[in-house]
């Protein structure tokens, strides 16, 4: 319970911080809508020349988009800030303030950091959706609207995982100021489904950087495309990768020189 106490009270004061920078609200949302704009021109151009992509139809790839708008919101205002930080303190060797503290230090470093205005793309990633859930013309079923949550909660643990690896290995690797940009240059491959891609570049963007178990795997869900075994495949990969990537971070731990040591 005091892990958890903290682990609010850092969220709570990261939010706090943040709304006192409330221009920045506009200026998110403006580029979040840029971004989706272009999003939905992509469509339109693919969709003037065919009807469907691998069996997907318009509607349910703007499925696809919804959850991509707001699996990024979780990842740009919570996930990155946080490992980004722990990156930079790892270099400067400021870790020490965390590593000393009464509570987990994973868990510590996780939530120190919130960019709140980063989070208005999981909004408007729900308007997309249920837009398109409309153009779809069916209603969501309990049991869809479950693992659509279920899947959502999986794909954001394993995309912390991903990035908690990355992070990690600035106990190496010293400067990682490029981490964003390499991600996000991967990420983008979520706005499609991963069955539109080749074989190699598929299990990539399953097994190795989760995209297709982030994205995919919940619009699969809430366009009632999922099947329970690939649930229950997303829900195995979570835990596997949760334990390695809490392993990898306590192994990294074992190599870090701090102001104090």
């Amino acid at each position: 319970m005091t892990t958890l106490r903290v682990a609010l009270l850092h969220l709570r004061v990261g939010m706090m911080t943040d709304l006192q920078y409330r221009v920045n609200f506009a200026l998110q949302v403006l580029q979040s809508l840029l971004a989706v704009a272009v999003g939905l021109i992509v469509f339109q151009l693919v969709f003037s020349n065919v009807t469907e992509l691998n069996g997907w139809t318009h509607s349910e790839l703007l499925a696809v988009l919804g959850v991509q708008v707001v699996m990024a919101g979780a990842i740009r205002s919570v996930i990155q800030p946080n490992m980004m930080r722990l990156t930079e303190e790892v270099r400067e060797g400021k870790l020490d303030h965390a590593l000393t503290k009464p509570v987990d230090a994973q868990m510590l470093v996780s939530v120190r950091e919130v960019q709140l205005w980063q989070a208005v793309d999981i909004p408007i990633g729900a308007v997309i959706i249920g837009f398109a859930l409309a153009r779809l013309g069916g209603g969501l079923g309990v049991l869809d609207a479950l693992a659509f949550g279920v899947s959502l909660v999986l794909g954001a643990i394993l995309l912390y995982c991903f990035w908690l690896v990355l992070a990690t290995g600035s106990f190496w690797v010293i400067r990682m100021w490029f981490l964003p940009e390499l991600f996000e240059g991967i990420f983008q491959t979520g706005r499609w489904p991963v069955g539109i891609y080749p074989d190699w570049l598929r299990f990539g963007i399953t097994f190795l950087v989760p995209i297709a178990f982030a994205i995919t795997v919940p619009a699969e869900a809430v366009t009632s495309r999922l099947d329970w075994q690939t649930l229950g495949l997303a829900a195995l990969f979570a835990v596997a990768a949760f334990a390695f990537s809490r392993w990898f971070w306590r192994f990294g731990l074992r190599h870090y020189s701090g102001a104090s040591a």
